[in-house]
Order: C-alpha cells, then structure tokens, then sequence
C-alpha cells in the first residue's frame, strides 16, 4: 500500500483546521479548496490578493499550481477542477480569465465544474483540483 502525503509549500501557512493543503497517494493528487490568498508571510495573516475576481482567480490558480508542484504535478496532470464562486455574475467574467490563463498552458483541458457557495467575506473564489500522475 502507497503511503499518504500531505502537500505543503513553501508558499502555504500551515492550514487553519486539521487538513492538508493536498494529499498524494501513488499517482492521485488531490488538491484542497484554494483561495486567493498572497504567497504566506511568516507572523501575518493572509491577505488576499486584491479585491477584484481577476487578481483572486490568478492568484487562486497559482496557489493550487504551487499544490501540484509540490506533488509533482502541473497542469496536465489535472483530470478536475472545481470552481467555486460567490456572485452568478461573475461566472462569464470568470471564464475569461479562466480561457486566458490556461491558453498554451494545456493540450487537453481539464474537465470542470463551477458552483456558487459563500465564502468569508471579501473573498470571491475558490478552486480545488485532482490529478492523476503517469
């Protein structure tokens, strides 16, 4: 039996509850629900990245890429992605940012769905990912 990895980088703060920011075991890399939180500042709370969708979607999508480094992982790795917003208006805005980043980034895109949730305030979006390594 594979054994479990908790997946921490150097970019996270440990996480505020008893969770893994994500977990590999043999080739699945499950990443946990991420938001758009700036790289971790040791002695200070997390900030996010700014106020607008476009800065937190960046920045979300560069906090669960730094997950799948970890795990030795990219991208192309990613069966699922799960994308969780808070206003309904902001879905078409979302995936404009979403078709940008990824442009060039992927051959075959991950297969992906969007809900809408509440989040604490002043944060908009969150994203979680599973990869499947060769």
């Amino acid at each position: 039996m594979t054994d479990k990895i908790a997946l921490t980088p150097k970019t996270h703060t440990t996480p505020p509850a008893k969770f893994s920011h994500g977990v590999r075991k043999g080739n699945i890399l499950q990443v946990a629900g991420q938001v758009g939180f700036l790289p971790a500042e040791e002695g200070k709370p997390p900030t996010p990245a700014g106020p607008t969708l476009r800065e937190q979607t960046l920045q979300t999508l560069a906090n669960v890429e730094a997950i799948l480094e970890e795990g030795g992982a990219s991208w192309e790795d990613a069966m699922m992605i799960r994308v969780y917003l808070t206003d309904v208006d902001h879905f078409a805005e979302m995936n404009a940012i979403y078709n940008e980043y990824f442009e060039g980034r992927v051959e075959i895109p991950a297969a992906r769905t969007t809900v809408y949730v509440g989040l604490p305030a002043g944060l908009l979006i969150e994203i979680d990912a599973l990869a499947v390594l060769s």
